[in-house]
């Protein structure tokens, strides 16, 4: 008896961490510390305690703009196949807890990244009210809503440079152009393959009205060409060797390569392909900075 209530209690402990994940996005959230912390090396950032504060702070505040993402559309998630079952839609969870476990996690992921210093705190609380208070609201109104959640989007790395620097300068600015203009061809294939949920919940996210037309697959195919050069700045300014535009070429070539096919064939396959190619495509990219600056 005693053993088939533990294993209950477990089941309901596992049960909870998940449903605390998915409110959260966890691993949407981990890639979004990873371009941080690659940026962070790349401005000359160590194996320190700030590593650590910028990574929970920046987890934290991703998993915070997330929570009150889904309390917001928590109406929506339930008339969209691949998020009714999230614990807001499904009752697992109440408004009021997910408020609590949203802010809990904005306070103290913006105490974390203060410790960094002011302007990356700043940044950080800038992120959250982007993505939550603007964009969020946003999508259901234009497609525009794309281009303004690119900005909280690209903060990420901006924060990255600046918990090493303490300012905003080329560098910062650099980093955060490249994650900005990823982010079209990367959402912009995402709303591609879920245009129908997307359709369900009253969004229109790809960039064109005609939605999944030639028009929005050259607008795609266009800023995957514009990686390329976007790409190569680091290497302009002599950040980074010959290596990175060796490398940075060959790879802004194979993400463009991935997005002409999208634009020849209109099938969501290739959408797909080019979704899975963009979360590849930016930490490699990012990373080549870092290695390449060794």
């Amino acid at each position: 008896m005693v053993t088939e209530e533990s294993s209950i209690e477990k089941e309901l402990r596992i049960s909870r961490f998940k449903d605390i994940a998915t409110l959260a996005k966890l691993r949407l959230s981990m890639l979004v510390v990873i371009s941080a912390a690659a940026c962070y090396f790349f401005a000359g950032g160590t194996m320190s305690i700030d590593l650590f504060y910028l990574i929970g702070g920046g987890f934290l505040i991703t998993g915070s703009s997330n929570g009150f993402n889904q309390i917001i559309e928590r109406e929506t998630d339930k008339l969209m196949p691949r998020t009714q079952n999230r614990p807001l839609p499904q009752g697992r969870m109440s408004v009021t807890e997910a408020v609590i476990l949203s802010s809990s996690f904005g306070v103290l992921g913006a105490l974390l990244l203060f410790q960094l210093n002011f302007l990356s705190g700043i940044l950080g609380i800038l992120a959250l009210v982007l993505y939550a208070a603007i964009y969020t609201p946003m999508k259901k109104i234009s497609p525009w809503a794309v281009f303004v959640g690119a900005f909280p989007g690209a903060i990420p790395p901006m924060i990255g440079v600046v918990a090493v620097t303490g300012k905003f300068d080329l560098v910062a600015g650099t980093m955060f152009l490249v994650q900005f203009m990823w982010q079209f061809p990367h959402f912009w294939a995402i709303a591609w393959v879920k245009d129908e949920d997307y359709a369900k919940a009253g969004f229109s996210l790809l960039p064109m009205k005609s939605r999944k037309s030639k028009q929005s697959a050259f607008l795609i195919v266009l800023y995957a060409l514009l990686m390329v050069p976007t790409s190569l700045l680091p290497w302009v300014y002599e950040w980074t060797s010959d290596i990175t535009l060796f490398v940075g070429t060959i790879l802004g070539l194979w993400f463009f390569l991935v997005a002409y096919k999208l634009f020849i064939k209109m099938e969501d396959k290739y959408a797909r392909s080019l979704m899975f190619a963009s979360f590849i495509y930016l930490p490699l990219i990012q990373f080549l900075y870092v290695f390449d600056k060794i």
